[in-house]
């Protein structure tokens, strides 16, 4: 079996809509240009807006990507109340706009990070911050497999078996191999794996989501191990912190105003992933969509930071 989560589940794979794709790409580069501003230059004159006596400090340049990614969001949810999203929106989308959002703040928190940081070795036998990404990465391409097994298995008229029979699955890759790379390599990893979870599961019914299934031995339904999904990256995204704490690698202020904005993008495209092309193409009502949202929001954040790098440049 080359991949339980393809061979296993229905398809076709739903792809990640062209405005999401777009909106990421900003969001990355805008990272990477706010990550070489420093501390020092937080005070430093930023012009948000040109001719204005009275400006902004780069501090301020920050704050102001997180609230123009908080308005997308408010635009799309607003659009939503007024008009709805209509068909091709299934229940078990929100489940996966938590794991995305809980996605991005992992990723804001390790963007900054350089290989030494992953090895990096605790003490008292906790992990290193690689040990974590890499059962975050196998966690999340085994709970997929067995996830799309107990699907197959639906609302079988027999016991509720005890666990996955492992005889019809590829062996596990080891957490080893998962976290091989630099922390961006390894982040790819998990984005693949998420998008692809996504592209076979966004269509679940309500009906299949109460197919009975287990998780850590506990009888549950797919509706838990979909909701699980979120909950386990925040977890571990704690754990990335606590072993940072251990190894004295505190964060900058830049790099909490970094995390600050990646999860205000999380929570945006909680709002718009496991959606098609055509779905967030659709207007509310006469007025935009949801890709009209997020696209204009993604042009506004690579504006923003690449002026506020220019300006912490200025007073190097």
């Amino acid at each position: 079996m080359e991949d339980p989560l393809l061979e296993l589940t229905p398809g076709p794979t739903l792809p990640v809509a062209s405005a999401v794709v777009a909106v990421r790409t900003a969001l990355q580069a805008a990272l990477d240009d706010l990550l070489a501003v420093p501390d020092a230059a937080l005070e430093s004159v930023w012009e948000w807006r040109i001719g204005f006596v009275d400006n902004t400090d780069v501090r301020y340049g920050f704050y102001r990507i997180h609230e123009r990614l908080e308005e997308a969001a408010a635009e799309v949810v607003g659009g939503r109340v007024g008009g709805g999203e209509g068909p091709g929106v299934g229940p078990v989308v929100p489940f996966f706009g938590a794991l995305t959002a809980a996605r991005w703040e992992l990723r804001a928190a390790l963007a900054p990070l350089q290989p030494a940081d992953l090895d990096a070795d605790p003490g008292s036998g906790e992990w290193t911050v690689r040990r974590t990404l890499g059962h975050i990465v196998g966690s999340q391409r085994g709970y997929g497999w067995y996830t799309a097994w107990w699907l197959r298995r639906g609302h079988s008229d027999e016991p509720l078996p005890k666990r996955v029979d492992s005889s019809e699955m590829p062996p596990e890759l080891p957490e080893e191999g998962e976290a091989l790379g630099t922390p961006s390599e390894i982040l790819a990893r998990l984005d693949d794996l998420v998008d692809l979870a996504a592209g076979r599961f966004a269509g679940l019914t309500e009906d299949q989501l109460t197919i009975p299934a287990r998780w850590s031995g506990l009888p549950v339904d797919l509706r838990f191990r979909m909701n699980r999904l979120g909950s386990h990256l925040r977890e571990h995204t704690i754990q990335v912190d606590k072993t940072l704490a251990l190894t004295g690698r505190e964060p900058t202020e830049v790099e909490r105003l970094v995390r600050l904005i990646g999860a205000s993008y999380g929570r945006l495209e909680s709002l718009v992933f496991a959606r098609s092309d055509e779905v967030l193409g659709r207007r509310f009502g006469s007025g935009s969509g949801s890709a009209t949202h997020v696209l204009d929001a993604a042009r506004d954040v690579a504006q923003l930071a690449q002026s506020v790098r220019r300006a912490a440049a200025a007073t190097a």
